[in-house]
């Protein structure tokens, strides 16, 4: 009796009976002359243990990854490869370290899916002959050494700060076109400067402080040095 799950691949005298597996449900063989071995059709996890890589430019990571294969072929998975499962797992522990050390370490961070879906390709092209489907291809995690996380993490922080800075600049230079425009419009009208000092005073009483400012026109400042030079 074979499982929902499982087929059978009929030997008589040595060759595969009718060139193809059976079940399943109940199955008949005649004794002496048959054997059977059962196949797994069932999709298997192969975790990927960490990988030392060297990237393209140079930095030493640790990869690893996990593969989820199935055997779609019982007769190609018996009669073209010995053990179906240990091939199965050398070849997508190879193609990682061969895929991944091509790559520099911002692509390796960056492009994950397109690295995956370039190493799920080779694999299920390699694996096509010994009737396995490769279904999905990911990678757990990437560790990088502690030299190499602090010198990124200064190079984030100095980015954003010389951002910060800009940002900082762009705001003042615009604060000053304002403030341009503001003194050539109150330059236009006395009587609005004057309203603009009494608004500030109004702003200062609201806040319940204990001293008050009075602005001072510049212009009375500038007659009575008037004055003194003509004394």
């Amino acid at each position: 009796v074979i499982r929902e799950y499982e087929r059978a691949v009929v030997f008589r005298l040595g060759r595969i009976l009718s060139k193809k597996a059976r079940g399943p449900g109940l199955i008949l063989i005649l004794p002496c002359t048959d054997t059977f071995v059962k196949v797994d059709l069932r999709t298997v996890t192969c975790s990927i243990p960490p990988q030392e890589i060297l990237t393209k430019d140079a930095i030493t990571t640790q990869v690893d990854g996990v593969v989820y294969y199935r055997i779609h072929s019982a007769v190609s998975a018996l009669a073209n490869i010995t053990d179906v499962h240990a091939a199965t797992f050398l070849l997508a522990q190879t193609t990682l370290r061969n895929i991944l050390g091509t790559q520099s370490l911002a692509q390796l961070l960056a492009g994950r899916e397109e690295i995956v879906r370039s190493i799920q390709a080779i694999l299920d092209s390699a694996t096509e002959p010994w009737g396995v489907k490769v279904a999905q291809v990911e990678i757990k995690d990437v560790r990088i050494p502690v030299a190499m996380q602090r010198a990124m993490a200064a190079e984030a922080e100095a980015a954003r700060e010389a951002k910060a800075k800009v940002v900082a600049a762009d705001g003042e230079m615009n604060a000053s076109k304002a403030l341009k425009q503001a003194s050539m419009v109150l330059a236009e009208s006395p009587a609005g400067l004057q309203l603009r000092y009494l608004q500030t005073l109004m702003t200062l009483a609201a806040e319940n402080n204990s001293t008050i400012v009075f602005p001072l026109p510049i212009n009375i400042l500038e007659s009575m040095g008037q004055k003194k030079r003509g004394g």
